[in-house]
């Protein structure tokens, strides 16, 4: 729908299994994702392709979208909401875990913490940008770092919490 009603490129997310189950030294990744994404086709899809040699532990993150959207960072209820999610992944051995939901990001360096430095974090989020600025530049689209643009954001969030997420 939204690329046929924008002329702009629109590009689609997917948790990064693939990298993943590259990365894994015990077989086992655990994935991090919205009940959304966890239910999708596409998800599915990756499963079937890049999950079939190793164990792939899903954990659907309820909630935790709308404290990274309410600017609740480092918050304890947040360490604690994470924790409760992580444990389930640790538990089954998992040494990689994929961040399969753009907002995660934000509390990286709070499951960081969580989970210690020998749990590797996989995002998409440099892969997809480094995607974006070559289609921005396919289309003639990408502008250079002396002209100005606009930025629009659009949430599903309280308004007032999203702008201080966004500054």
């Amino acid at each position: 729908f939204l690329r046929e009603r924008y002329d702009l490129p629109i590009l689609g997310m997917e948790p990064a299994v693939k990298p993943a189950a590259a990365a894994t030294k015990t077989g086992v990744i655990g994935v991090l994702a919205t009940v959304g994404t966890l239910k999708s086709a596409q998800f599915a899809a990756l499963l079937e392709s890049y999950g079939k040699s190793v164990e792939v532990v899903t954990q659907a993150c309820h909630g935790l979208v709308e404290c990274i959207e309410r600017g609740e960072l480092e918050s304890p209820a947040t360490a604690a909401l994470l924790q409760t999610y992580l444990q389930p992944l640790l538990q089954a051995g998992a040494d990689t875990v994929v961040l399969g939901c753009t907002h995660y990001l934000f509390v990286r360096p709070l499951i960081e913490q969580l989970v210690g430095p020998e749990v590797i974090l996989i995002d998409t989020g440099a892969a997809v940008a480094k995607h974006l600025k070559g289609r921005l530049q396919e289309t003639s689209l990408l502008a250079d770092a002396s002209q100005s643009g606009r930025v629009k954001f659009w949430t599903n969030s309280e308004a007032a919490d999203a702008k201080q997420v966004i500054s």
